[in-house]
């Protein structure tokens, strides 16, 4: 891969960090991106300041990326962020815009920075970060899930878009994922006391959930094979998504029985609210 460009956003820490490095060891130049910028003296990629909301910051950084390197053959999407676990009615309209506006406009507004060089180029990749909500539902989580949902359609649809001229549109499918994107996720802005039993709860049971998860170095290597692949499948789960996306084909009653028992959310809710589950 010597020779390849490839720009990572959100590449300050979890599965972005892991991406860029696993990238640079391959043989890319790599930059990176957050909303911040700077990394550390010793990093082995460059990082520039990216607010993935703003159509003007995001048509600066890829034109300064294609004057420095003078071409990307990889895009990243990997920048986003989610609200806490609440009900949906927890969140307020603006919260949940918020959410679409970098977790699915973001890639949009990247992508189409990006499509006309690697159109003229004749060859690209876009990776765009999914998710297994992306595919299945996350009660608690409906805004975030929805998002992901949309990049799943977007990303399938553009593939057949782009596909004839030499660009080829990828989603990753992490599970699961040990980052510290689950600490730093945003409170809903909208809170109801009948909720509170419940989100506290479903709270407990996701950082256990999230403390079994996979490493993001695991995530890095599936972003690395779905770059580098002759022949790129349009999606590549990571670690239990295979399990969940056959069980969703195949079995949809066994996926929502075992959402419900795993959150144990029909006695939640008995207990909350008295009604018999």
């Amino acid at each position: 891969m010597n020779g390849k460009v490839a720009l990572v956003t959100g590449a300050s820490s979890g599965i972005g960090l892991a991406t860029a490095e696993r990238l640079v060891g391959a043989g890319f130049t790599v930059y990176g991106t957050s909303r911040r910028g700077a990394a550390a003296a010793k990093a082995a990629f460059e990082m520039l300041a990216l607010d993935v909301t703003s159509d003007a910051s995001v048509e600066a950084v890829v034109g300064d990326v294609l004057r420095r390197a003078g071409r990307i053959d990889l895009l990243v999407n990997n920048a986003g962020f989610g609200v806490g676990l609440a009900g949906d009615e927890e969140s307020s309209v603006a919260q949940a815009q918020a959410i679409f506006d970098t977790n699915f406009f973001g890639t949009v507004r990247m992508t189409r920075a990006v499509v006309p060089h690697m159109r003229r180029q004749g060859a690209g990749r876009i990776l765009n970060m999914g998710s297994g909500l992306g595919i299945a539902p996350m009660p608690y989580m409906a805004i975030y899930s929805a998002s992901k949902h949309a990049l799943e359609g977007y990303s399938e649809s553009l593939d057949h878009e782009l596909r004839t001229r030499g660009v080829r549109v990828v989603v990753i499918e992490p599970y699961v994922t040990k980052t510290p994107f689950d600490a730093n996720l945003l409170e809903p802005d909208a809170k109801i006391d009948a909720y509170e039993a419940t989100r506290a709860a479903l709270n407990k049971r996701y950082l256990e959930v999230v403390a079994a998860g996979d490493a993001p170095e695991a995530v890095a290597a599936v972003v690395l094979k779905a770059a580098t692949a002759a022949r790129p499948k349009l999606r590549y789960p990571v670690g239990r998504v295979s399990t969940l996306q056959l069980l969703r084909r195949f079995a949809p009653w066994l996926v929502d029985a075992g959402i419900r028992k795993d959150l144990r959310l029909d006695a939640r809710i008995a207990a909350s609210s008295g009604v018999k589950p």
